[in-house]
């Protein structure tokens, strides 16, 4: 059995190797100090022997700060843009051409594949913490999910100005793109949680999809391929699809995404076994 942990800021995403069968966790991230107690603790929660084990992987965080071994178990300490690289082209089967890949979780980190080899091209501070840290300040709730659930009933339209709200014509640019989010605020006498919700989460996408969009143009890549938890909330894939369209790439949303990080540590210490 291999077990692989990817310690984030947010949560702690688990997967298990056993038989050629892979089992996903995951659990809230406890505290930026790791210590060989935590996997143990964490052993315990999944209900994984540690008898059962043959090697632990492990990225994020502080991980690399971990002793080299539990019990007599190796930990091998996993770069976390290695770990980027690797669970995305076991998702997306990517080969050798350039390909974005967009790490969408507590922050995002945009990294080039290519065949081997694994570039950190940067990373914002917009992310699921944003969403979250906004989300308890404007609607008391720090809850990714339920935040996104209630935007799914809302509609940003009352909050943000849109380009046909403001100009007449931009080029070839659709008058329902945003043209400054949350830019009809002060002029709305009451405004409902969920449109509060769907203007957040459409305004976190919009973001990373920016990035993203600028990042594969650099790189030559037609597609973003995206991992990590905050990817997989319906109101920030579409701001993110809004933004990418606008270049021609193409968003990648493949199932399991986000546990990209464990996947790719699995792959590694698979690879060194």
């Amino acid at each position: 059995m291999l077990l692989a942990i990817d310690f984030g800021i947010s949560n702690t995403d688990i997967a298990v190797s056993d038989r050629n069968q892979i089992s996903f966790y995951t659990l809230t991230s406890q505290s930026s100090v790791i210590s060989l107690n935590d996997i143990k603790k964490i052993l315990k929660k999944i209900n994984v022997e540690r008898s059962s084990i043959k090697v632990i992987g492990v990225t994020g965080g502080k991980s690399s700060d971990l002793e080299e071994s539990l019990d007599g178990i190796k930990i091998k300490k996993i770069n976390e843009i290695e770990a980027i690289g690797l669970g995305a082209k076991k998702l997306y089967g990517i080969k050798d051409e350039p390909t974005l890949i967009v790490s969408a979780g507590t922050g995002t980190a945009c990294v080039q594949v290519q065949g081997d080899d694994f570039n950190h091209l940067g990373g914002i501070a917009v992310g699921g913490g944003m969403l979250e840290g906004l989300g308890s300040l404007l609607l008391k709730n720090s809850k990714g999910f339920e935040i996104n659930e209630l935007g799914v009933n809302g509609s940003r339209n009352e909050l943000d100005l849109l380009l046909g709200d403001v100009v007449n014509k931009i080029g070839n640019l659709s008058p329902e793109l945003t043209a400054v989010n949350f830019g009809q605020v002060t002029n709305t006498p009451s405004i409902s949680s969920e449109d509060t919700a769907a203007a957040l989460c459409n305004m976190i996408g919009e973001v990373i999809g920016t990035v993203a969009y600028l990042n594969a143009l650099l790189i030559g890549s037609k597609k973003a391929c995206f991992i990590g938890r905050t990817s997989c909330l319906s109101g920030v894939i579409n701001g993110i699809n809004d933004r990418i369209e606008l270049a021609g790439i193409e968003g990648k949303y493949n199932e399991n995404r986000e546990f990209g990080n464990a996947i790719g540590v699995l792959e590694r210490i698979t690879k060194q076994m």
